[in-house]
Parts: structure tokens; C-alpha cells; sequence
């Protein structure tokens, strides 16, 4: 299924070699990797790179400190096209104004600096960077760990804050040159298996062992040539839970097809390694041995066959149970409770956001879903198209009432069940999410407070065919469907309407709006030789997110605060972590 070289490997016609004409050091210059990240390095040194991306993108939980930041800087226009997104703190206003307050920010900043604002459940931050800001040999830089556009013939890196502010000012992304390696796509899936699916079978076979961390991963093979543009979007924006720096694929017809589609046709270009391509590593992946997967509290790395999980869920729910009671001592757990009659029962469903919400995934839990019903029991399915075009289309071809006249919901384009804003279930519920992590909390629940709540990642067609089944998991290979491809059609009225795109039109005399929340930087002193700074946290573990800082599901009420703002200016990760999901 998929098999781990820690050896290097030559690429030479789409067919793998153990040796070539050539040397392993001029091989490593016919990558893609090298030939992307060389064109945007200023340096000098192909081993130093000083990269300067082609465009930006941030969410409504950043972009207010990093303008902040960048502004107090020094900064009087934005230089490349920033496009920010209003997809994270837009439906949990439980602190009162203070999110629209950054909206109204968000809109004044990309009038007066030449933005692009995306207004709430227009669409979430990766859609819009698909449809709007990628382009075949470009690279983009995002304040959100899941920046991958890899698949589309982009390189792209989620970083910290300061790292956006510093190309605001002009400044450069800092790294040592990366390791690559090559994922090797053979076969093609079986029906019912999906790229959830395949991804969290990858995320399950590297990420423990490290195998590529800080590395490019670049997708080749004969395998790339039968996934629709969707599949391989979903597959490639998980791969940050690799611990991966970024990621690329070869493009081909379809990937034209996608930009011609979105009406940017002259965005792409062929791109394929050089003839003797060299990778520092490789890993064999066979799309047609994938088997619907499950990923476990709390990570997606913890993952099952579906298969494996049914067959063993007493004893593996228990280790999930004593783990989680581990981390929640005051909360009483009971996961056994949830198999019964035959089957594990879940509580609810959800497909939502970059790695869910997309087009095909929706368009197949519609022809799964068809004729067919979620019950009127306990569990519920929730479908959150990722962007208002999608939305548009669905509505269009009839799969969004296939939906709902089975007892899905549709709900607006949002990431909040991503990261614990939205849907959060029950005490001891179990909930299934085609979302891109299962961290604790990111299903919103307070476990420190006594609640508690699970979330397993499974992809769209599974969960679709769970819900024909009232809640009881099954893999979707087990249900009887037949699935259509439907070709896509953007409609780019939607974004004219209501997006706001003011790059290269700065309008400097215009006003910032700030509200109570967002004040000006604080006037400080050139940093001496010398700094003597508070500790406010040591974090120790391998992969640091935003769940360490702030809880998911609380609204970051501080996210705008002057202090919070110094305190991401002073911090500085390591760099063994450059590249790793914050």
C-alpha cells in the first residue's frame, strides 16, 4: 500500500532508477522543488535560499496583528496581492463586536493598502488561494498551517505571523535548502475510497518516524494521471500533518482544466521533473490497495483501516477512553457505550472545509446519500460547501437537495469545525469529520470543565454512507452507489460582487477602522544586545499548534491586543520546527 525508501532514487521517464548517467547533486537540479524554490530566491546561494513570494493569505484570527505589525513597521502598501479571508472567527461572535470589529478592520486595511478582503462565508482561506491566487510555478506564503496548493502546480508554506509581516516589508522567507522527497503515485482508487482516505493513510505511514519532516514532497507517477483536480487537492493539503515543509505536483490536462475552469487559463503550466530527476527519499504509494480509513483521537497519524477499526473497536475505543481520561481527569468518558447492535454508532457527521468541502466530495456523498435517509435518530450530517461558488454549483446540478431531502444540512462556507467554532456535539459524542485534525478540543468541547467529546477524521464517502446507515460507521466500498463526474462550472460574478480587490490601487488617505479591541503598537525602544523578557510558556512538544495557546473553539479575544502582538514578535521556533503545522 505504501512502502518508506530512506535511500535515494533517480526519476527518468516516470519509472524509478537505483543509478543514472549523472551525478545525484545535478540530479537534485531537476526536481521541481529546486527549479521553483531557485526562481524565487534572492540569495545567490542555492543552499541559502531568501524566498519572495508571488502572493498571500491570511484568516480573521491573523491578518489584524500581522497589518498591525507590518504597519508600525514602517509598511505603506501592500506589495504583493494579500487576500484576506473571514472564514475562522465569523460565526462565533460570542465576545461580543470584536470579530466583525476585524472584519470592518480587514476591509478598511485592503482599502487603504491595496488588499484583497473576502468577506465572512464568502469562502474559506485555502478555496479562495486555489481559485483565485495559484498559478503553476508560483509560490504563496500563509498564516495558516494548511497552506498547500501543491497540487495545482503552486508551492505554498503556512508560517507565524511575522513571517507574512516581513514580506509585507519586502523582507525574505529565510531557509536552508530541503530535502526532497518523491511520493510515487501508482494504481488508481477503488470506488468509495476517497482522498481523505489516502491522505491519512500517508499522514499514518510518515508522520511518527519523522520520515519527511521539513522535507518538500513532490508527487509524481503514473498514478497522478486518472485523480480529478479535486482528489488531488484533498490529498495534498493534508499533507502538512506530515510535518512536510511544502509540496508539488506534476500538472497535466486536468490541472488546465481547473484554471480554465476558474477563468485563469493562462495560470498554468506543464510541469514535470527534469529526466533524472534525484530525491533524497521516496515512498510507494498504491491508490488502488488504499482502503477506507478512520483516524482516532487525537491526532491523524492514530488511524485504522475502517475494516480493522469495526473489527477491533471494544479494545482500540478503550485506549482512545484511558488516553483521553489521562488528559481529562475530571471529565467522564464512555466510548464503549458507542458499540452496540452489531456496529460502532457515531453522533454526528460533518464535511467541511479545504480538505472536505470540495466540489466532488459533496457531488459523491449526494449520489451516496440519494433516495436515501440520516434518520431521526441521534446522529446528524452537516455539509459546509468551501466556497460560495461551490455552493452556487451544487445548488445548480441538484446535489445540494439530494442532500437535504435526505436530512443533511448546508451550511455556509466556514472552518470552525475544523479547529472546535462550530458543531460541537454532545457529552461523549462521537462525531466523524472529513476536516483536517482531530487535535483535542477541536471539536469545541471543555474537557478541562468536565465535557467531553470525540472526533475521528474518515473522508466524505464514508461518512455519507454512515449516515444512510443512521449513524452506524461504515466504509463507503460497502454501499451500493454509483458515482457521477460532474464537470465544474465557476461562476466568477459571485466573487465580483461581493470580494473586494483593491491590489495595486492603494487608497493611502483612507482611514483604518479600529475597534475597541485593536489599538496601535506600542511605541518601542531599538532592541539592545541585551534582552531580558517574562517567560510565558515552554512548549516542549514535537508539533506546536495554536491548541497550546489558546484553546480551540474560544475566539482569541487577545488576538488583536498590542501585548499579544509583541509576544508573537519576540517569539522564534526552532529550526528543526521550520516547516511543521502551527
Amino acid at each position: 500500500m505504501i512502502t518508506l525508501h530512506d535511500n535515494g532514487v533517480f526519476l527518468s521517464s516516470g519509472r524509478l532508477h537505483a543509478s543514472a548517467p549523472l551525478s545525484a547533486e545535478e540530479g537534485r537540479k531537476r526536481t521541481l522543488a529546486w527549479s521553483i524554490l531557485q526562481a524565487h530566491s534572492v540569495s545567490g546561494d542555492s543552499e541559502k535560499l531568501q524566498i519572495r513570494f508571488d502572493a498571500m493569505a491570511s484568516h480573521d484570527i491573523t491578518y489584524v496583528g500581522i497589518i498591525q505589525q507590518a504597519r508600525a513597521s514602517g509598511m505603506g502598501a501592500f506589495p504583493i496581492p494579500y487576500a484576506l479571508t473571514n472564514c475562522h472567527n465569523s460565526l462565533c461572535a460570542v465576545g461580543g463586536t470584536i470579530n466583525e470589529d476585524d472584519h470592518v478592520f480587514g476591509l478598511s486595511a485592503a482599502r487603504k493598502y491595496g488588499g484583497i478582503y473576502v468577506p465572512a462565508n464568502q469562502s474559506v482561506i485555502h478555496s479562495y488561494a486555489r481559485e483565485q491566487l495559484a498559478g503553476c510555478g508560483k509560490m504563496i506564503l500563509g498564516s495558516d498551517s494548511h497552506t498547500r496548493y501543491g497540487a495545482l502546480g503552486t508551492m505554498a508554506v503556512g508560517e507565524g505571523g511575522p513571517e507574512l509581516c516581513k514580506q509585507l516589508l519586502k523582507n525574505t522567507w529565510d531557509v536552508p535548502y530541503p530535502k526532497v522527497a518523491l511520493v510515487y503515485l501508482t494504481g488508481a482508487p477503488r470506488r468509495g475510497v476517497g482522498p481523505h482516505d489516502v491522505a491519512i493513510a500517508l499522514v499514518k505511514a510518515t508522520f511518527e518516524s519523522g520520515f519527511v519532516n521539513n522535507c518538500v514532497l513532490e508527487f509524481a507517477g503514473p498514478g497522478i494521471a486518472g485523480l480529478p483536480i479535486d482528489y488531488r487537492n484533498g490529498v495534498d493539503v493534508m499533507t502538512t500533518e506530515t510535518t512536510c515543509l511544502s509540496s508539488i505536483w506534476e500538472t497535466d490536462e486536468e490541472t488546465r482544466g481547473f484554471y480554465e475552469a476558474h477563468g485563469r487559463g493562462e495560470e498554468y503550466k506543464e510541469l514535470h521533473p527534469g529526466e533524472w530527476a534525484w530525491y533524497d527519499k521516496y515512498i510507494e504509494l498504491d491508490l488502488s490497495q488504499i482502503e477506507p480509513m478512520i483516524a482516532l483521537p487525537f491526532h491523524p497519524s492514530n488511524a485504522w483501516t475502517i475494516r480493522e477499526f469495526l473489527a477491533g473497536a471494544p479494545d482500540i475505543l478503550a485506549k482512545v477512553e484511558a488516553d483521553a481520561q489521562k488528559r481529562y481527569p475530571k471529565a467522564k468518558i464512555n466510548l464503549a457505550q458507542k458499540v452496540r447492535d452489531g456496529g460502532v454508532w457515531a453522533d454526528q457527521g460533518v464535511i467541511a472545509g479545504c480538505a472536505g468541502g470540495l466540489f466532488d466530495n459533496i457531488t459523491e456523498a449526494a449520489d451516496i446519500l440519494r433516495g436515501g435517509s440520516c434518520g431521526d435518530g441521534y446522529f446528524t450530517l452537516d455539509v459546509y460547501p468551501t466556497s460560495v461558488p461551490v455552493s452556487l454549483e451544487l445548488t445548480k446540478i441538484g446535489a445540494a437537495a439530494d442532500l437535504l431531502q435526505s436530512g443533511a444540512v448546508i451550511k455556509p462556507s466556514f472552518c470552525g469545525p475544523c479547529f472546535g467554532a462550530g458543531d460541537v456535539p454532545a457529552h461523549n459524542g462521537l462525531s466523524l469529520r472529513h476536516t483536517t485534525r482531530n487535535f483535542p478540543n477541536r471539536e469545541g468541547s471543555k474537557p478541562g470543565e468536565g465535557q467531553f467529546a470525540a472526533v475521528c477524521l474518515m473522508d466524505a464517502r464514508s461518512i455519507a454512507a454512515t449516515a444512510r446507515n443512521g449513524g452506524n460507521i461504515t466504509p463507503a466500498t460497502e454501499v451500493e452507489y454509483q458515482p457521477v463526474r460532474r464537470p465544474y462550472h465557476f461562476d466568477k460574478g459571485v466573487y465580483e460582487k461581493r470580494v473586494y480587490n483593491g491590489f495595486g490601487h492603494p487608497r493611502p488617505e483612507e482611514e483604518l477602522i479600529l475597534g475597541p479591541n485593536i489599538t496601535d503598537w506600542p511605541k518601542m525602544r531599538p532592541l539592545a544586545e541585551n534582552l531580558l523578557v517574562e517567560l510565558a510558556a515552554v512548549l516542549r512538544d514535537g508539533v506546536t499548534t495554536t491548541d497550546e495557546l489558546i484553546p480551540s473553539g474560544e475566539t482569541s479575544s487577545y488576538r488583536s491586543n498590542p501585548l499579544r502582538l509583541a509576544e508573537f514578535t519576540l517569539s522564534r521556533r526552532e529550526p528543526e520546527y521550520v516547516g511543521r503545522a502551527k
